[in-house]
């Protein structure tokens, strides 16, 4: 029995603009170490697998347009003039992708004067006569048209997976007419995106309607007397050359030219090292990964070997020839560095490497004196956590030159993994595998026992900081941020370190007696609720609320869900005045959220060994460069209910006679704005000191300069206040405020008619965004924007506002940074301490008798971090606990 002939043929500019498209609000996303777009790339190999998978084919080519002069621009020069031109991130993909179809053993052609539809009808029309089952896939449903017993058309639908397969039963019931028929369709209807016109007035309902009835265009003219429709016959009359041009337009040829046969076509599927060299060239790991999982063949991520030396105590004076650099990585498994297990560690620099699980090596002179010195730059990737790693083991890291995470993040806040492996692979860097690949992942997570394995990814981590070192750091300077790296961030990792080290004290016996005093409000509480209920029932049940408040109480539903009706905080608050239960659910809620996060959650994360927190901050996480707190957060203490504050009285000093100072920036973010904007008016009421939400409310309320500013007003000026900076909408608004969105147009209008300087610096930014492709901070933090100018609006919307705010929360983060990094110069000869920062706040401890000088140098250093159109202003307050410094 012979073995069954299976033709595909791939129409390549379709398919590469669809693959495109469906992966463009990725697109920065979707770059190589070269900085060449690929996201058409990677969605054309997508839809190969599939179609590769599905068919199976013995002969396969990819057929692409040779140009945009053709026969039938020639016959009619409107043809295809409509379409706007293709965007320059596609067109610099397109030899790749014939680069990738090389490696994937497929042949590509392409014909001068022909289309590549052309080409595709013509070797299916050879194709057939030699009894060859093909199949064609297109994004264009125009080579439905080639559908046969022997052909059929798979079309690309949604995004680079989804795919319909037209046979002729599927042509005829999709479309109403057979395959051979669709180029009359066309001949009556036109094509608006072939642009060619047809026949006036006749759609598509109309043209199949025609068709169906007398089989061909032909058959229409022929039978123009039996056409009742007055109008219609008019324009079938006037349009006929039209029609008939347009029929021979759409009509794919078979007979081109093509100096190709189909013995040229044979299939040779995957050249693995070529196609190895092209998914590490344009950074395809997932491609890898799944090369890598069909052939169970390790070889194929292209590792090259690597050479190590076992340190021992024997051998420690072999590290002497390291006078200059080296790169160092002390690997803890464990997230929270802090409490994690030690692993082992590799240091070493060009083909010199030394491992060990041995970490108390670290602890021997020679090591020490050189991790700790000055005379030799270290490279390690995430200093901070290196630098609380070592200091666990009695060392001070010194003079850390390259750290591969922080340089990493600078480049693209929006692609900040904190796994090496991972990282290095979004820099074009491909010698290494992600901690995942190797370790594990979840409870099966391990340290492998082999030391093969071990040493070998963890030589391969010291390779790779070394690797991307001058790659990264010439990227900074082309983005002019290496002052932002050497002066801003690399110091505040540092400074960060030192703070995590110090930690806070808390008092556990104070936490524990709230615990005490929540657990029985939290029950006087719910037996409040349940008199008022009539009967008892789960408060944490969504369900049974809703029949308490809805069913049996009768309570206004405001909001439906797929559940039944919504009973969230929002929603609550808006019922709280019809019912005195609601406000004691919402208190229910509040405390227990209190009870289990702060009082529950602080008590599990107090060190045994000095009763203090010592949290993380994060300082390579958000896209603002704001730094977060995890382990416990302690960032979003809650401030706004009595309950919450009283969390802070837990927050003690570490020593008799000792207090806590906190300093915090006044509206940091809105002088931040009126810096960035210029804007007079805005500038004018921070510089004569008013409050700067009465002076917005006498602006947008049309009032005097003596008139009395109501709360109610000081409050809705302030939602514009910090509404307007994020893109708010009148809908937003009128939401947060509860007024109109007529009303809240109106705000917003008057706003920027008050200050022309923020509305001009919004359409400045938004404008500079979409141009650039990201935005910056003071200090040159940039963050890329992909969806800026996506077709989709919501994306767009979303980035267009993210445009506007990033620069100002951005510059405040970057301000506090810069106060910090001087204010631990400032205090260094006090016993003060920094011990937080809360975003605009900085916490310290200090002796009494220090407060009175801190009161004085705090507010200076914070005044002074950043020069200003407009002063910055900062509050300070002291006290024995944190909730009394506030």
């Amino acid at each position: 029995m012979t073995e069954s002939k299976r033709l595909l043929l791939i129409d390549g500019n379709s398919v590469a603009f669809r693959a495109f498209f469906a992966l463009y609000t990725s697109l920065n996303s979707f770059t190589n170490a070269d900085g060449l777009h690929t996201n058409a790339i990677f969605g054309f190999n997508r839809m190969l697998d599939i179609m590769l998978e599905q068919v199976k084919p013995t002969e396969a080519l990819v057929a692409f347009d040779a140009g945009k002069v053709t026969f039938r621009t020639k016959k009619y020069a409107d043809y295809k003039g409509g379409r706007s031109k293709t965007p320059p991130e596609l067109l610099e993909q397109m030899p790749v992708i014939r680069q990738l179809l090389t490696a994937r053993g497929i042949k590509s052609y392409e014909l001068k004067n022909y289309e590549a539809d052309d080409i595709i009808g013509t070797m299916a029309k050879q194709a057939e006569e030699a009894g060859y089952e093909t199949t064609i896939f297109t994004g264009d449903r125009d080579l439905t048209q080639l559908t046969s017993d022997k052909t059929s058309v798979a079309v690309s639908k949604k995004g680079v997976t989804e795919v319909e397969t037209y046979t002729p039963e599927h042509v005829e019931e999709k479309l109403g007419v057979r395959p051979n028929q669709i180029i009359e369709i066309k001949g009556l209807q036109g094509d608006t995106s072939d642009n060619y016109p047809g026949v006036t007035g006749v759609g598509p309902k109309t043209a199949v309607s025609l068709i169906q009835k007398y089989d061909t265009i032909d058959g229409v003219y022929d039978n123009l007397d039996k056409i009742t429709a007055k109008k219609m016959k008019e324009h079938l009359i006037e349009d006929k050359n039209s029609a008939f041009q347009s029929r021979d337009l759409a009509t794919i040829r078979r007979d081109a030219p093509i100096e190709i046969k189909l013995s040229d076509l044979a299939y040779k599927g995957d050249q693995r090292d070529e196609l190895v060299e092209f998914y590490q060239e344009m950074n395809f790991q997932s491609f890898l990964n799944k090369m890598n999982a069909d052939s169970g063949d390790e070889d194929v991520l292209g590792l090259k070997p690597v050479k190590f030396t076992v340190l021992t105590a024997d051998h420690l004076s072999d590290l002497d020839q390291f006078n200059d650099h080296v790169s160092f990585y002390l690997e803890m498994p464990e997230a929270n560095y802090h409490t994690s297990t030690f692993a082992g560690f590799v240091i070493g620099e060009g083909d010199k490497w030394f491992v060990s699980r041995d970490v108390d090596l670290l602890k021997q002179a020679p090591l020490k004196a050189l991790l700790s010195g000055e005379q030799v730059q270290k490279d390690v990737f995430d200093v901070k956590r290196t630098y609380v790693g070592l200091n666990r083991l009695g060392i001070h890291l010194a003079h850390v030159d390259f750290d591969l995470l922080l340089a990493s993040y600078l480049l693209d806040t929006n692609e900040n993994s904190n796994d090496l492996g991972r990282l290095a692979f979004q820099h074009g860097y491909h010698q290494i595998q992600s901690d995942e690949e190797v370790y594990g992942k979840g409870a099966k997570r391990a340290i492998p026992d082999d030391d093969q394995i071990f040493f070998e990814h963890l030589t391969r981590k010291g390779i790779t900081i070394e690797a991307l070192k001058k790659s990264l750091f010439k990227q900074l300077d082309n983005n002019e941020q290496t002052q932002l790296y050497r002066d801003l961030e690399l110091p505040m990792a540092y400074v960060l370190a030192h703070m995590e080290i110090a930690g806070i004290m808390v008092d556990t016996d104070r936490l524990t007696a709230m615990q005490s005093e929540f657990t029985e409000l939290l029950a006087q509480t719910q037996q409040t609720i349940f008199q008022e209920a009539g009967e008892e029932f789960n408060i944490g049940s969504p369900k049974q609320l809703q029949h308490i408040l809805f069913e049996k109480l009768g309570l206004t539903p405001i909001k439906k869900t797929k559940t039944g009706y919504s009973t969230s905080v929002d929603v609550l608050e808006k019922l709280a005045a019809e019912a005195p239960i609601v406000e004691n659910i919402l208190k229910y809620r509040q405390i227990s959220k209190i009870q289990s996060t702060y009082v529950e959650g602080l008590l599990k994360v107090v060190h045994s060994t000095d009763q203090k927190v010592h949290t993380r901050y994060l300082q390579t996480l958000t896209q603002t460069g704001r730094l977060s707190s995890v382990d416990p957060n302690l960032q979003n203490i809650p401030i706004r209910t009595e309950e919450g504050r009283r969390i802070r009285q837990a927050f003690i000093p570490s020593h008799k006679g000792w207090q806590i100072f906190s300093s915090d920036y006044s509206q940091i973010e809105l002088r931040v704005l009126a810096h960035i904007t210029h804007d007079a008016n805005l500038q004018e009421a921070f510089r004569e000191g008013e409050d700067i939400h009465a002076s917005t409310a006498r602006r947008i309320f049309h009032l005097g300069p003596d008139a009395e500013i109501d709360p109610n007003m000081r409050r809705q000026a302030k939602a514009v206040n910090f509404g307007i900076v994020y893109g708010i909408s009148d809908f937003g608004l009128s939401q947060n405020i509860g007024i109109t969105r007529k009303q809240a147009r109106q705000f917003i209008d008057t706003y920027f008619e008050e200050y022309p300087g923020v509305k001009k610096y919004m359409t400045d930014i938004v404008a500079s965004a979409k141009d650039k492709g990201y935005v910056e901070t003071i200090a040159h933090r940039r963050r890329y924007l992909p969806d800026i100018n996506a077709r989709n609006f919501n994306q767009r919307s979303f980035a267009e506002r993210t445009a506007m705010n990033t620069p100002i929360q951005g510059s405040a983060a970057d301000i506090i940074k810069i106060a910090m990094i001087n204010m631990e110069d400032a205090i260094k000869d006090l016993q003060a301490t920094m011990l937080l920062q809360v975003h605009d706040e900085l916490i310290f401890e200090a002796p009494a008798e220090e407060i009175p000088t801190l009161e004085k140098l705090v507010p200076s250093v914070m005044d002074s971090a950043v020069k200003l159109e407009i002063p910055l202003k900062v509050e300070s307050h002291y006290g024995n606990t944190w909730y009394e410094a506030k």
